[in-house]
């Protein structure tokens, strides 16, 4: 297919989960022969934080407006067999709409943001998608599965909703003998509704366990946090040292959204690039989570303080190293970017035979 992907961002992973998802999904469809064109907003926080200007395995552009996109890339949308918009694109409404007008192809809406995209809407708040524009797109990929696919065709009018989980790159993520600096580390973004189950799950139990060795690694925190003495804070990680900082823990935390924990099914890409590192995950619980990893075996699920530090002292060597193993296994067999790719490709595929079926009942009612 000839692919148009209009998304927040390839080219910086500052900031944003979507980058790194993005090249992972882009470099397996060219792999498969598929030809992208990836379209990007040019924003002054993206441009001096760019770690990937020109991907190698798709065609690049950054546009300065709507009129600009409009103006440049008419006829690429317009030709393509599937142009694909994002969340979180800098005047996604605008640009929704312009895109469901012009091509000619299939038209998806690409959501690495489902949970909060829907409790955007139920706010009314617009920022890059209208309820208006969902029955417009002929799919709807979501980072979220579960009961959320049936509320987006049900409520919202999807044509078809399907699950397009977060993926890793194998390449990139994989067991490496390094150094144990940490006995649990957790790398994410500050959230203002992450912060009290971080607090509660990892740095209350550092704060009871002197001897322990801890890290929150990632950018915004507020600067009047009082870490723990025993807690390291690093300001960002670029994605290239990722691998390094899995492979440096004894046990990862996991902390996951307020809006993704009430939709469930709607697992961080976190969880896949550690578990592929072979680093145990000690994780939040949330709806859907053992439909991907099975408790105590290949995930540890933790409620309290008292919870982690259990895990962090109690489980010996040869068991942690096995609950790693277990997991690396399940996501290597199920969520990888390969595996995304080929999702993508079947969805494709679904609609062209969903399409001529519905044309056909079409014809016979009139």
């Amino acid at each position: 297919m000839n692919i148009v992907i209009l998304g927040l961002s390839i080219t910086s992973s500052w900031g944003n989960g979507h980058a790194t998802t993005f090249r992972g999904l882009v470099r397996e469809l060219r792999n498969r022969g598929h030809q992208i064109l990836f379209l990007e907003r040019d924003v002054p926080w993206y441009a001096s934080h760019r770690d990937l200007p020109n991907p190698d395995y798709c065609q690049t552009e950054l546009y300065t407006s709507l009129d600009d996109l409009k103006q440049r890339f008419a006829e690429q949308v317009r030709e393509a067999d599937m142009v694909m918009v994002g969340s979180y694109v800098p005047e996604g409404v605008p640009v929704g709409e312009w895109v469901c007008q012009t091509a000619k192809g299939i038209k998806a809406f690409y959501d690495i943001d489902t949970p909060v995209t829907l409790a955007k809407l139920e706010r009314q708040d617009y920022e890059y998608l209208h309820p208006d524009l969902i029955p417009r797109y002929d799919l709807y990929l979501s980072f979220t599965g579960g009961p959320t696919l049936d509320l987006l065709e049900q409520k919202y009018g999807s044509p078809m909703a399907r699950v397009l989980y977060c993926s890793f790159d194998p390449e990139l993520y994989y067991p490496e003998y390094k150094e144990i600096k940490w006995d649990l580390g957790y790398l994410g973004t500050y959230s203002d509704d992450r912060q009290p189950p971080l607090e509660k799950l990892m740095l209350d139990a550092a704060k009871n366990w002197s001897d322990g060795r801890f890290v929150v690694t990632g950018p915004q925190y507020p600067e009047g946090i009082a870490w723990p003495v025993n807690t390291q804070h690093i300001h960002h990680l670029p994605p290239a040292e990722h691998r390094d900082f899995y492979n440096s823990q004894r046990f990862t935390m996991n902390i996951t959204r307020a809006d993704m924990v009430k939709a469930g099914y709607a697992p961080s890409v976190r969880l896949f690039e550690a578990a592929a590192c072979c680093t145990p995950i000690i994780s939040d619980y949330w709806e859907g989570l053992d439909s991907l990893f099975e408790f105590d075996s290949e995930i540890l699920v933790s409620y309290s303080a008292a919870d982690t530090l259990r895990y962090l002292r109690e489980i010996c060597n040869t068991e942690r190293k096995s609950i790693a193993s277990r997991a690396r296994k399940k996501v290597m067999s199920q969520h990888t970017s390969a595996h995304r790719a080929q999702e993508l490709e079947s969805y494709a595929a679904e609609l062209k035979t969903i399409t001529p079926a519905k044309e056909e009942q079409l014809s016979v009612s009139e």
